[in-house]
């Protein structure tokens, strides 16, 4: 039975006076929330305020069981449906932020080495396994069905000018599409969730390398953030990283 431990940071970045990002680890670090709102300052930061709001609830009141993982995947489809009904309603009744909205990537981590991850938008997941960073997560915009249609290389969408548009996210439907991940687990993987403040700075290799020289998760979120403040940081930039290591090691505790 691996043990995990997790820490999670949140930066405004170098040219956004307001950070609209906003993020979630419960208190039984079992449920990780990273979401990234859109629609001015004022809407974005309320959207993603909102869903993650939802979902901490939800979890608080009606929390699947650690071992069931049919419940672990519909309490993820509640959850991101509700987050979106609550952005929804609120753009829909108040004007001044109609058209808000927002990603948001969770993920659940269960008692038998599974983590669940769901995701809307282009906040990410990724595995960091043996030295190679893996994304777990396909980005709903419109570069990135681009590039999986073959027409735009990974170096072309990162300079594309229209990387940030998105084609799917939470509060402009009435009902959204919820893409689902399941991942085993094995010590020494390292999960991390973001926005894409850090996903369009550093590359894959990049943050693979922050964790293969950093140990701790607080250390990770702080050196990735400080590598993307490096890179410009044009956009506000939210980590949660999550290690694991075996029940035996000495290493610390979920």
């Amino acid at each position: 039975m691996l043990k995990w431990r997790a820490a999670a940071i949140t930066n405004p970045g170098c040219q956004r006076e307001r950070n609209e990002d906003n993020y979630f680890v419960s208190d039984d670090q079992r449920v990780f929330v990273v979401a990234d709102g859109m629609g001015g300052a004022v809407g974005g930061a309320k959207a993603s305020k909102l869903a993650v709001e939802a979902i901490e609830q939800l979890w608080n009141e009606t929390p699947p069981h650690a071992s069931d993982r049919d419940a672990i995947k519909q309490w993820l489809e509640d959850s991101v449906a509700l987050a979106n009904k609550a952005v929804f309603q609120v753009a829909k009744k108040d004007a001044s932020v109609r058209g808000m909205g927002t990603t948001v990537v969770v993920a659940v981590q269960s008692e038998d080495n599974f983590l669940q991850i769901a995701h809307v938008g282009d906040s990410r997941a990724y595995l960091l396994r043996d030295g190679r960073s893996i994304l777990l997560t396909n980005d709903h915009s419109v570069v990135q069905e681009m590039v999986r249609a073959g027409r735009l290389t990974e170096e072309q969408a990162r300079i594309n000018p229209y990387k940030n548009l998105i084609t799917r996210c939470l509060g402009h439907e009435v009902e959204v599409e919820v893409d689902q991940t399941p991942i085993e687990l094995k010590a020494a993987d390292w999960i991390v969730l973001c926005s894409d403040g850090l996903s369009t700075v550093l590359r894959d290799e990049q943050i693979g390398a922050v964790l293969d020289t950093v140990t701790d998760p607080e250390a990770v979120c702080q050196e990735l953030v400080k590598q993307t403040i490096a890179g410009g940081a044009p956009d506000n930039v939210t980590v949660v990283a999550i290690q694991y290591f075996d029940e035996s090691s000495d290493n610390g505790a979920s």
